[in-house]
């Protein structure tokens, strides 16, 4: 992770790829979703996706997995301490997120590659310590095409006390 500071609108990270299964579908749903056409093959040709498609909080749930991944698997070693001596941040806690899209059904056998953009920064008046960031996250199958997409949002530390007057202000 790194300081609210240095991150740049505009960046871009690939998350990572994952292939839902049949077993993995039926599943997930069971525990978390279990509508028809999420748990059997034979029940969900009778509806209008005729046939298995994950649930769309399996598809978030993965993303939120390679998202942590992600930023475990990032070096901090480069990220210099604050003036004040408090170590790189770890990543913050998430204010919440706007505009979910499932755009398309994913089905067993489909590999879903998953990246998240910069798409805008937030200052925040009342928590001088803290930023806004918000990022739009996106889900591609092997064709291409968009299955999944939303905005988050991260409170992310900030190296100096935010100030008032620079650009962002909110």
């Amino acid at each position: 992770m790194t300081w609210f500071e240095d991150i740049e609108i505009g960046t871009a990270t690939e998350l990572g790829s994952h292939t839902f299964t049949e077993e993995d579908i039926i599943a997930f749903a069971k525990e978390y979703d279990p509508q028809p056409f999420h748990l059997d093959e034979e029940a969900a040709k009778q509806t209008h996706f005729g046939g298995l498609v994950a649930s769309g909080w399996h598809t978030a749930s993965v993303w939120m997995k390679l998202m942590i991944e992600s930023r475990l698997n990032a070096p901090d070693d480069d990220v210099p301490p604050a003036p004040d001596g408090r170590p790189a941040p770890k990543g913050g806690p998430s204010p919440g997120f706007l505009d979910l899209k499932w755009l398309k059904p994913v089905r067993a056998g489909d590999t879903i590659s998953y990246r998240t953009t910069v798409v805008e920064k937030i200052d925040l008046k009342s928590r001088p310590m803290l930023g806004i960031v918000r990022s739009r996250n996106e889900g591609f199958n092997e064709k291409g095409e968009l299955v999944f997409s939303f905005v988050g949002q991260g409170l992310i530390e900030r190296r100096d006390a935010y100030k008032g007057g620079e650009p962002h202000d909110a």
